[in-house]
């Protein structure tokens, strides 16, 4: 007997269709799976088995062989379990229905349950742009499924579930398509920050273009609290952006599984005793690390050059290109990081150099090896540099509240808008990402403009990247200004912004 049903493979992002053929016949009982799976595949067979018989089903005394189609691809994981046992239940006419439009995807257990399944999102989407109708999978998993339209959505919490549905006695109903409530909940506001005018600024510019920053400063001069409230200021995600997001979180298994669509901007703040591996993903199937489960939002590294240098080397490329390609013997998988960078640091091991108000302990020595923990190639990918000092008695007393994050929000959304319509058509999200080839058609300067930053070119010592930064951060400036040519104040503020590698990192 020949039966052959739909599934879905998953590596890294990459989903695909998986066909299960399945042949059973006389002879001497066996089990085999072929189709180059990895060890939890092949342990399938003794899930499968105890599944089926748990539910009175048995297959010991057939000779079965299963066959996971492109037998040159290989298949990770325990997602196949399903697959195998509807192809099981088709040979067998215990279902008899046409599978040819289905698919089914997850891991079974050992009662005949089915069980949470990572990744369910990306394998719905091309499910659906493989020509699959109706997709079967956990009911845990069912939600986040349904966000992909086109698609039937059965929820099936068992395999006696899935006989009954086939048989007629119980059908299940389609999961109705899931849309997340768009309201989002913003607990901390950028009216909470005391003081600090130059940094609320500098991090709206960032808002607005989505630029990396660095902020420098004395312990407790609130580094950290203001970063945490940049989520507050950052427009919206889109559906698309949100589809994205929530793929990857969905692989890495971070997903709520009650609310299983990501609407908010990711802010991921991550210790500085994270490892490579942690930071841009890795293992030996590769799952996505922080930079990836950034991507639409903030990566947030406090207290950088305590983090390992060979580890911030690593951002490098990433940061570059918004992606990242994990390689391995199987395969290579690359996973978006479109992120802002924001990362903050003391100037100093004890935290005081350049503090009028504080003591500096530290030698030249230590402070030029704290701070050659961060290379100038990093530095250079990091578009504003801002110093927060110290605050004085008046500007932590003070009880009246500061600018909300809303008004700050309505100035970066009428910036995000011009630079929507800026970039329409040319798959550009933001003033970040011009490319070089766009950079001189897109940042038109006037003749103020030209010359200050011509002046600065050579005395400040700028490479062809920070030159590149400096005029998309100065198009931000101007467009925070609604001005389409770039005037000499918005390259004075984009200059600025540069300035402190210069102070601190000239001794290095």
């Amino acid at each position: 007997m020949y039966a052959q049903v739909n599934g879905m493979g998953l590596f890294g992002m990459n989903a695909f269709k998986v066909t299960a053929e399945i042949i059973t016949g006389r002879g001497q009982p066996s089990f085999d799976i072929v189709g180059l799976g990895d060890a939890a595949v092949q342990e399938s067979k003794m899930r499968i088995k105890g599944a089926l018989s748990g539910v009175g089903i048995s297959v010991g005394g057939q000779k079965i062989t299963v066959n996971l189609a492109p037998a040159d691809v290989r298949k990770c994981g325990s997602l196949y379990d399903f697959t195998i046992i509807a192809a099981l239940l088709s040979v067998n006419n215990i279902i008899e229905d046409d599978l040819d439009d289905c698919a089914f995807i997850g891991e079974v257990s050992l009662g005949g349950g089915l069980m949470y399944t990572n990744g369910v999102l990306s394998m719905a989407i091309e499910a659906r742009n493989c020509g699959i109708k109706r997709l079967f999978l956990p009911e845990e998993n069912a939600r986040e499924a349904s966000v992909a339209e086109g698609l039937e959505v059965y929820g099936v919490k068992d395999i006696p579930a899935l006989i009954d549905h086939f048989t007629g006695k119980k059908p299940i109903s389609p999961e109705p398509v899931y849309r997340p409530d768009p309201t989002l909940s913003i607990l901390e506001d950028f009216s909470d920050v005391k003081g600090q005018p130059l940094a609320k600024h500098a991090l709206e510019v960032a808002a607005a273009g989505f630029h990396n920053v660095l902020l420098i400063g004395p312990p407790g001069t609130g580094k950290s609290m203001i970063a945490k409230r940049i989520p507050s200021i950052l427009p919206p995600m889109s559906f698309e952006e949100s589809i994205e997001t929530t793929g990857i979180h969905s692989i890495a298994g971070q997903l709520d599984r009650n609310d299983p669509v990501i609407m908010q901007r990711p802010f991921r703040a991550v210790s500085h005793t994270a490892s490579a591996v942690g930071l841009i993903g890795g293992g030996s199937v590769p799952k996505p690390g922080e930079i990836s489960l950034a991507h639409n939002g903030v990566l947030f590294l406090d207290e950088l050059p305590e983090f390992d240098r060979r580890t911030l080397e690593t951002l490098r490329q990433p940061l570059e290109d918004g992606t990242i390609t994990i390689s391995r013997a199987q395969g290579s998988v690359s996973y978006p990081c479109d992120i802002m960078l924001v990362a903050a640091m003391n100037p100093c091991p004890c935290g005081n150099y350049g503090n009028p108000h504080g003591h500096c302990t530290c030698t030249e020595k230590m402070i030029q090896s704290y701070l050659g923990k961060i290379s100038r190639p990093v530095l250079d990918r990091i578009d504003i540099q801002v110093e927060m000092p110290q605050l004085s008695y008046e500007e932590i007393s003070n009880s009246a509240p500061g600018e909300s994050g809303k008004a700050v929000l309505a100035r970066v959304m009428r910036a995000r808008e011009i630079q929507k319509e800026r970039f329409k058509g040319t798959g550009i999200r933001s003033n970040s990402k011009i490319t070089a080839s766009q950079l001189h058609k897109m940042c038109p300067m006037d003749d103020g403009a030209k010359k200050l930053i011509a002046g600065c070119f050579d005395k400040m010592g700028l490479s062809a990247r920070a030159y590149d930064r400096i005029l998309k951060v100065a198009r931000t400036c101007a467009d925070l200004g609604e001005s389409e040519i770039i005037r000499k104040k918005d390259i004075a503020s984009a200059i600025n912004f540069r300035s402190l590698d210069r102070k601190y990192w000239s001794m290095t």
